[in-house]
């Protein structure tokens, strides 16, 4: 048995600005990083880095341009493998329908718990980020 995090929400851009904010590096360090590295291209790695301790790697699993992404993870707290995360996006009238997923989980546990509080929160600035350019500095995102 494996468990899951759902969070669905809307963001009012078009569907390639959140495309970008979710799979671009330079985008990815404005609401959840501290620094990244990678390209969206079906099984590249990505570097996602956070501090020395937590410098984690995943892999694209799959991937439409605009449309989808999503991450399997493949070196980063032993809770976290083999999970993977990802984003659905629609976009409808300039506006984009996000379907987030983190699913995988061995079991809910404390860290599993903290994850799903955490991603709601880091969704909810990259939504701030994209609809009204906020910038959370990283050691204020927790």
């Amino acid at each position: 048995m494996s468990f899951k995090i759902y969070h669905n929400f809307n963001i009012s851009v078009p569907s390639k600005q959140v495309f970008h904010a979710v799979s671009q590096p330079k985008h990815l360090d404005n609401w959840w990083t501290l620094k990244s590295s990678g390209i969206a291209k079906l099984g590249e790695t990505y570097n996602l880095n956070f501090t020395d301790q937590y410098d984690w790697y995943c892999k694209i699993l799959k991937l439409e341009t605009d449309k989808s992404i999503h991450f399997k993870m493949t070196k980063c707290d032993t809770d976290w493998l083999p999970t993977t995360f990802g984003f659905n996006l629609e976009e409808i009238d300039r506006k984009t329908n996000v379907e987030f997923s983190h699913v995988d989980w061995k079991e809910i546990n404390d860290h599993f718990k903290i994850a799903s509080f955490c991603w709601a929160m880091l969704l909810n600035g990259l939504k701030n980020y994209l609809e009204k350019g906020i910038i959370v500095p990283f050691t204020e995102r927790n």
